[in-house]
């Protein structure tokens, strides 16, 4: 993994150029393909068990690694009690992710999240806080958490959160068609919610805790990009299970197919529960084993997050002092 990016702490993401691919534009529903998806959850299991032993980055490498991380965050809050100042803030945060002292001393300029991600209310919040930073907010929407919101209303969601400047829709979809296996009504609605987002880019959140197998899961990813999904996430983070390395490989190896498929690049966002910086690296080691460099960039991977940001700053003050600062040093806001 040390030499998986080349790079050094001195030549990260903010001065690399990023990779421009046209949008997904789907296919008709292939159910043959789809009835022939199959997934070796022991298979998978065991080869996301070594993957911690395999992939062991240290000192430069590690920062190196880790402000490559920072780059592909969907800095998120969604909580019952966000206020239109905690978004201000997270904006803040957004523009400015780590200290510029540490920054200074990286040799790093320029680094912001990839996206900050609210609920539809605090979309224009926060539109107006990111102006002129180049970073776009995405909103939850189609009845977040659970989905199960009458059909045009979650239509007419979309609609609303994209005229108020949200440059990215992260949809729910409905468990039950894939529990039940009515593939068709499943495309059929991720089209429809595809449509809805006009130009903005369609994150389809499969809340894969909730599907039951890993073969559902490997089924639903690909029926939501055959619908024209940009990128497939694995939760709401609202799930009791939420983004797994397993699911991960699952639908990582799902868009492999899919691209080996129809030629065309679909991105991943595990979200729910990754809030180390540890963690963060494995999942970045695996996009890069699976998939390769270019789905180490922001148009094609994120991490749907709250909390890895300030870990992750912790982690850099320790490469930079040799100590551990508190974690309340490193607010979001």
């Amino acid at each position: 993994m040390e030499t998986a990016i080349q790079t050094t702490a001195h030549q990260t993401t903010a001065q690399l150029p990023q990779l421009a691919h046209a949008r997904n534009p789907g296919m008709p529903l292939d159910l043959d393909w789809v009835a022939s998806v199959q997934a070796n959850t022991s298979a998978i299991e065991r080869r996301c068990a070594t993957l911690g032993g395999r992939r062991s980055v240290k000192k430069d490498f590690q920062a190196a690694w880790l402000l490559k991380a920072i780059s592909l965050i969907d800095l998120t809050t969604l909580s019952g009690d966000d206020t239109w100042g905690r978004v201000e803030r997270l904006c803040a945060k957004a523009r400015q992710p780590v200290s510029p002292w540490m920054l200074d001393r990286l040799g790093m300029q320029g680094l912001t999240v990839g996206a900050v991600c609210v609920y539809h209310d605090m979309v224009e919040t926060a539109v107006k806080a990111l102006e002129g930073s180049g970073i776009p907010v995405a909103a939850v929407s189609t009845g977040f958490p659970a989905g199960l919101s009458p059909l045009h209303l979650r239509l007419a969601e979309i609609t609303e959160s994209v005229k108020a400047g949200a440059q990215e829709i992260d949809i729910v979809i409905s468990r039950r068609h894939a529990l039940t296996g009515n593939w068709q009504a499943l495309y059929d609605e991720m089209r429809a919610m595809r449509e809805a987002c006009g130009p903005a880019h369609v994150k389809a959140i499969l809340a894969t805790g909730e599907l039951g197998t890993l073969r559902n899961v490997a089924r639903a990813s690909l029926v939501c990009m055959m619908a024209g999904a940009d990128f497939i996430k694995t939760s709401t983070g609202k799930e009791p299970v939420n983004a797994t390395l397993p699911v991960t490989l699952t639908m990582i190896r799902a868009i492999r197919d899919y691209q080996d498929r129809t030629g065309v690049k679909v991105g991943y966002k595990p979200a729910g529960g990754i809030s180390k910086a540890k963690d963060a690296l494995l999942y970045l080691a695996l996009m890069k084993d699976e998939l390769g460099q270019p789905w180490l960039q922001p148009d094609l991977f994120r991490f749907g997050a709250s909390s890895l940001l300030g870990d992750i700053e912790r982690q850099l003050e320790h490469h930079l002092t040799g100590h551990y600062s508190a974690a309340n040093r490193h607010a979001m806001g």
